[in-house]
């Protein structure tokens, strides 16, 4: 039996996210394979020295440091990390190949940026030979040493047209670069909606001809949320908070005429975007690429707090004609009005985007795994 291992950290939900989706599909697709989950962090720090020494796990660097970007600016503190993880590059190399001298992988798949040569050199000291992938969870790279590595023998899984250009312009040979139609999402985004979508709005108390938007900040929110609920009291929300209690009661306590519905942690927001039309959010490649797979045209934006990594997710959005893109949400009592006045066209481009990236994948690997036994 081939064991495949595919390697996550929690670095932003949508690594996790994507690592569970692809362990489904490839166990449902491909029962001769054991598929592992890996977790980055658990391999490289199994006595979670960092977290007792420091008081915080290593991926808070990322989540709390990085995504604020606060301090030096998003462009510094991402430099200043991979400085880091270069400096810590050949002990890394050497954690890395112990673990897969052990647990004798037959295909090593990556789905988190900046670590990738890390993973591929102690993949090949270990397990020479040993095709190693990355499956890019960002509709683009932001180079260097982001997700493409071109100095390596490195297999790349590409969403967009745009990351494909990037990969090939680096110089990764075109056999090793593999297109897929989008982002990699969770079966259920690609799931049909429920036959009676009238039943399903008036069930959560919603009216079935009046737009409603669904506002989503991953899974602990935004502050932000509660500027766009008091710039829409006419527009009915559902406002998915995920685990953060505080902002959900915060939330429900702002009076509005229009319907609200705050929503806390739920393993169904695809059953929510269904019900709703439009999307307010993060420009993310996983919440935007969730809202288009379940029709919903979007409102996001585009500002010097933009992750680097993301900023070419508002270019896709504008490129594709999928929904507007905005300096800030203090601009989003403006914009809604807008999206609605040219709802039906705006829903005709979401509809055009297909995406089955999470279902071509077993087959790409398949061909990177059937290529290694070949050689």
């Amino acid at each position: 039996m081939t064991a495949v291992d595919l390697v996550w950290f929690n670095a932003g939900g949508g690594h996790r996210a994507a690592a569970l989706a692809l362990e489904q599909v490839l166990r449902e697709q491909r029962p001769h394979w054991q598929v592992r989950r890996v977790n980055l962090t658990e391999v490289l720090d199994p006595t979670a020295l960092f977290r007792r020494t420091l008081g915080f796990e290593p991926e808070d660097l990322y989540n709390k440091r990085l995504a604020s970007g606060f301090t030096l600016g998003l462009g510094q503190e991402l430099k200043l990390l991979q400085a880091g993880i270069r400096m810590a590059h050949a002990p890394m190399v050497q954690r890395l190949a112990a673990h897969w001298r052990r647990t004798q992988p037959g295909l090593v798949v990556s789905l988190v940026p900046n670590f990738n040569r890390a993973l591929h050199d102690g993949l090949a000291l270990a397990r020479p030979g040993v095709r190693f992938a990355t499956v890019m969870t960002d509709m683009a790279d932001h180079p260097p040493h982001f997700w493409i590595e071109p100095m390596v023998a490195q297999h790349l899984v590409c969403g967009t047209a745009h990351a494909v250009r990037q990969a090939l312009a680096a110089g990764v040979p075109p056999h090793r670069v593999h297109r897929a139609s989008g982002m990699v999402l969770r079966p259920e985004f690609h799931a049909p909606p429920s036959a009676d979508r009238t039943l399903e709005r008036a069930m959560a108390g919603l009216d079935a001809h009046t737009p409603t938007g669904l506002v989503l900040f991953g899974g602990t929110g935004s502050r932000v949320m509660k500027t766009i609920a008091r710039q829409l009291p006419e527009v009915p929300l559902v406002l998915m908070c995920g685990r953060n209690e505080a902002l959900a009661a915060e939330l429900r306590a702002l009076p509005a005429p229009a319907p609200r519905i705050v929503v806390g942690f739920s393993t169904e927001v695809a059953r929510w975007m269904q019900r709703c039309d439009f999307f307010i959010g993060k420009p993310g490649p996983g919440s935007l690429s969730e809202a288009v797979a379940q029709g919903l045209p979007v409102i996001t934006t585009r500002n010097a707090w933009t992750m680097p990594q993301e900023r070419f997710n508002t270019e896709w959005v504008r490129e594709h004609g999928l929904g507007l893109v905005l300096r800030r949400f203090a601009e989003v009592d403006e914009a809604v009005p807008r999206l609605l006045a040219a709802l039906p066209a705006y829903r005709a481009r979401v509809a055009a985007m297909p995406n089955r990236a999470v279902f071509e994948l077993p087959g790409i690997l398949d061909s990177i795994l059937r290529a290694n036994v070949a050689a």
